[in-house]
């Protein structure tokens, strides 16, 4: 992910996503995928109101601007311009959401040895997964993460 498409709290005096001229489908993750995740860690017959999707989808997406806001602000130091899992992964310790990052770690270091595999399997073209693509990944897994956490209590 590159650092110059993310809106760090510190640019604007607030959260990207206080930003009004943007629309929700361009500020919020889509209401099918949070829905989707929202049904996996209920039972079967559970119903979800439209109010409870789109409360979760406005939490879930503030929750990645904000982590992935700090984690801008540690590249911006660095002068580094992309954001990789690792700087995720920091930026929820440092925000105190440490209890995820144990499960976290575990998912990146698999995908890591799947997308390893992969490419060596595929060396003929370039197949490698862009730091984009494991940024996203990271972010889906630490909102399922959130979204089972919460919903075996």
């Amino acid at each position: 992910m590159n650092i110059s498409s993310v809106g760090s709290p510190s640019d604007t005096g607030g959260s990207m996503l206080d930003n009004s001229c943007l629309k929700d489908q361009d500020r919020f993750l889509p209401i099918a995928n949070v829905s989707r995740m929202m049904k996996k860690a209920l039972p079967a017959n559970a119903k979800i109101s439209k109010e409870a999707k789109e409360t979760v989808q406005e939490c879930v997406s503030e929750f990645i601007s904000f982590i992935t806001g700090e984690a801008s602000d540690k590249c911006q130091r660095e002068k580094r311009k992309t954001i990789n899992g690792d700087d995720l992964l920091w930026a929820m310790t440092t925000l105190g959401f440490e209890n995820y990052v144990g499960p976290l770690k575990g998912y990146l270091n698999k995908y890591r040895e799947t997308e390893g595999e992969k490419n060596s399997m595929a060396r003929q073209g370039d197949h490698s997964p862009t730091e984009e693509t494991q940024t996203n990944n990271i972010m889906t897994a630490a909102t399922t993460t959130t979204t089972n956490h919460y919903g075996n209590q």
